[in-house]
């Protein structure tokens, strides 16, 4: 590549995207995004309702509870549940008390059933599976998380993994230190049911919450319900930690290990009856931030500091008022090739996201519940070039390199506005979503050995999205239900589109057997980034016989097939999809490839199967989990958005950098005696694309293991091997988008824990 190619590459990674927008309340008929409603029917062995039997609903992970009474027809109702796991207790004189556990899904609402037998004259109460192990009301492929699944996995509670993702989800994936799944990388984050909003694409390596805040996450990846948006890859539905598990306790964790890393918090909780908070503050730093260009580490120091709060106040029995809030910083150094090391390239990327949101739920009536939810976030990324040359290196080996610096600040206002009606056969959902967008931009090229004028471009583009969603889950029958349901969204920007967007879908549940059947088809529209180019920057892509076109959305069709079959409390979920793409989104490289900026290609389609299996408690000791995924991701047609030579492209369908045919994921917990325990996690790759295809890179696999020990509730030890075997690979080779990069090296850690009661 020339160096005036590589210049105007780098001129046009960060001209950004302008969006206008509206957020205003609407009163449709749609949950928050966390809440579950738990419901059923109470009867006898003659399937007579049992009047007045009381219910109580108990959280497993904290002192959350919520109590209700059948009525005549042994039917109750529990709205605005948060998603994560119970245990259901129903008690009435004269029956034998009945002891569920049972798992809240959010936007869940299934008619559970609940069998009393008459008590004897010795009554003992006994724990049972949960009611129905299966919500067959869902076309949704998905996986439930708590925080002990993320403190369990091998490295999934460090503050930059996404470990608690890749070890549960099929065809996920790091690869030039971004998040895959599916074979793509647009995915969406929500807090408490709300988006987080970033329309910037890959410009983020550093996280967006700490998986030490986490106490239910909710993984999906395909199959969207209207009310979940348009990222069609993945959407990541995060409960933080409220403080309902806390009583007037503040937890230590401190860590140590390999490459003088460090990943330390504090937090502190406490709750009432009617008000909960947590708050965390957290610390982390590493020899070894990002994945390097070759083998040996140069240059790749990482440091961040970050804090989050979530506060809960019931202010009475039909209000609740949430806040959730977080802030981080981070720094990054880029990592070096050996002569990049040697000549004084030493460039940095730094980081800041604050986001914060307030929700007001209210419960209108039984079954009817409103949310509006105001949001704030504000993210900036900062990549600053630098060379500091040796002035005793001989001539010739100084640094010739255009330098870039690429400054870009986003802030977000908006909100979601939503409202509930669970009746009969109907769970109901609509809503608005929308926010407003101002970005400020600034980027540079000057060479390192002055051999060009320095070009410099400062935007100030502003725009917005706006999102109305209406949708319903219809039970036809106790083992059938259909989905259906509709997303309008409008972008305006540099350009303006508008799309309605179908999602349909359908589960069936064998009666006895207990196997779902899932089926889905819906259409996306992701909107784009808007970068814009002016003055030298543009002239100079015009000089070399370039141009930048503007992005597009994309639009991406999607079809789905499932099959869910519980054995023996086992629980096993094959997928078969399909995606189909216009304007695919991808992203080229700067620097070293570990920042990117946007680009899209005419069509691409991504098809495969996925297959995931996860087993109950084992002898109250173990418990075994399976990923595994085989996929292809092939694109075809021209560049049709940001810089482009416009080349002719080849005939046909071409393999995309990111296409990895076979993904598997093999993982277990285990509880040993002396309150110890263990957990390890087997991943395999077959390996992604070589250069420019149509060859694969060798196959990769890394197996890691954690141990640990508890005395008494307090305190807790544990030691940490990721990658054991030291197994060095290269994970990805340069084609026209991507970059080089190498696996991680092994890495050992130490923990610490301990919980102690303030006044």
């Amino acid at each position: 590549m020339s160096g005036h190619f590589r210049l105007c590459r780098f001129a046009f990674r960060k001209l950004i995207l302008p969006w206008l927008v509206l957020v205003l309340i609407f009163q449709g008929i749609a949950f928050a995004g966390i809440f579950g409603t738990v419901r059923g029917i109470v009867h006898d062995a003659q399937h007579r309702p049992i009047e007045n039997a009381t219910v109580v609903l108990q959280a497993k992970q904290s002192d959350w509870k919520k109590e209700a009474a059948t009525d005549g027809e042994g039917r109750f109702q529990m709205d605005a549940v948060p998603a994560g796991m119970y245990t259901i207790h129903i008690v009435r004189d004269g029956f034998r008390d009945v002891k569920n556990d049972l798992t809240v899904l959010p936007d869940s609402a299934p008619l559970l059933h609940f069998p009393m037998e008459l008590a004897p004259v010795h009554q003992s109460v006994e724990v049972t599976d949960s009611a129905q192990p299966v919500d067959a009301g869902f076309s949704t492929a998905s996986a439930t998380l708590t925080r002990e699944d993320i403190q369990s996995t091998p490295g999934a509670s460090r503050t930059n993994s996404l470990e608690f993702i890749t070890a549960y989800t099929p065809g996920a994936y790091m690869v030039h230190d971004q998040l895959h799944i599916r074979g793509g990388h647009q995915v969406s984050w929500l807090i408490d049911g709300v988006p987080v909003p970033n329309t910037n694409i890959a410009s983020n390596v550093g996280p967006q919450f700490d998986p030490k805040d986490i106490d239910v996450v909710e993984i999906q990846r395909g199959g969207y319900s209207a009310e979940y948006g348009d990222r069609t890859y993945g959407v990541f539905n995060v409960i933080p930690r409220s403080g309902f598990e806390r009583n007037r306790e503040i937890e230590l964790a401190a860590t140590y290990g390999s490459f003088h890393s460090t990943d330390s918090q504090i937090s502190i909780g406490d709750h009432t009856d009617r008000f909960a908070y947590y708050t965390s503050l957290s610390v982390n730093r590493t020899d070894v931030g990002l994945m390097t260009p070759e083998p040996q580490e140069r240059h790749d120091n990482n440091n961040g500091v970050g804090g989050f709060t979530s506060l809960i106040f019931n202010a009475t029995k039909a209000d609740q008022l949430r806040f959730v809030g977080s802030a981080r910083a981070d720094y990054f150094q880029i990592p070096n090739t050996a002569d990049q090391q040697l000549i004084g390239v030493r460039d940095i990327q730094r980081e800041r996201d604050v986001f914060g949101n307030f929700s007001w739920v209210h419960t209108v009536n039984p079954g009817i519940l409103t949310t509006l939810a105001p949001f704030y976030h504000w993210n900036r990324s900062a990549y600053d070039g630098y060379d500091r040359p040796d002035p005793n290196l001989p001539p010739g080996s100084q640094d010739t390199r255009i330098i870039p610096t690429d400054h870009h600040d986003s802030h977000y206002e908006g909100g979601l506005a939503t409202l509930a009606v669970t009746r009969g056969r109907h769970n109901a959902r609509a809503g608005l979503y929308g926010f407003a967008q101002q970005d400020d931009a600034f980027f540079g090229l000057v060479a390192a050995d002055g051999s060009s004028a320095p070009l410099s471009q400062t935007e100030h583009p502003g725009g917005g999205l706006f999102s109305l969603f209406a949708e319903d889950q219809y039970r036809i029958t106790d083992w059938l239900t259909l989905n259906g349901g509709f997303r309008y969204t409008h972008f305006s920007g540099g350009l303006t589109e508008d799309h309605v967007n179908p999602r349909v879908g359908a589960a069936l549940r064998v009666p006895k057997l207990n196997w779902v059947f899932r089926a889905f088809y819906g259409r996306y529209y992701q909107a784009p980034p808007l970068l814009t180019v002016s003055g030298p920057l543009l002239q100079q892509a015009i000089d070399e016989g370039f141009d930048f076109l503007p992005l597009r959305g994309e639009r991406d069709e999607q079809r789905e097939f499932g099959l869910t079959v519980p054995i023996r409390r086992w629980e096993f979920d094959i997928s078969n999809f399909q995606t189909h793409v216009r304007n695919f989104f991808d992203h080229d490289v700067l620097g070293n490839a570990n920042i990117f900026f946007p680009l899209t290609i005419d069509r691409a389609r991504i098809h495969g199967w996925e297959l995931t299996a996860r087993s109950p408690r084992i002898a109250n000791r173990l418990q075994v989990y399976l990923t595994y995924s085989h996929q292809f991701v092939e694109g075809a047609g021209a560049v049709t958005g940001g810089l482009t030579d416009f080349t002719p492209p080849d005939e046909g369908f071409f393999l995309l950098d990111h296409d990895q045919r076979d993904t598997l994921g093999v993982g277990f917990h285990s509880s040993l005696p002396w309150r110890t325990f263990a957990s390890g996690n087997l991943s395999y790759g077959s390996g992604f694309l070589d250069g420019d295809g149509p060859g694969h890179l060798p196959g990769h696999t890394e197996f890691s293991l954690s141990l640990g020990k508890s005395f008494g509730e307090r305190f807790r030890v544990s030691f940490t091997a990721q990658n054991i075997s030291d197994s060095r690979y290269l994970l990805d080779s340069a084609n026209t988008f991507g970059g080089t990069h190498w696996n991680y090296r092994r890495q050992f850690t130490g923990e610490l824990r301990y919980r102690f009661h303030f006044r």
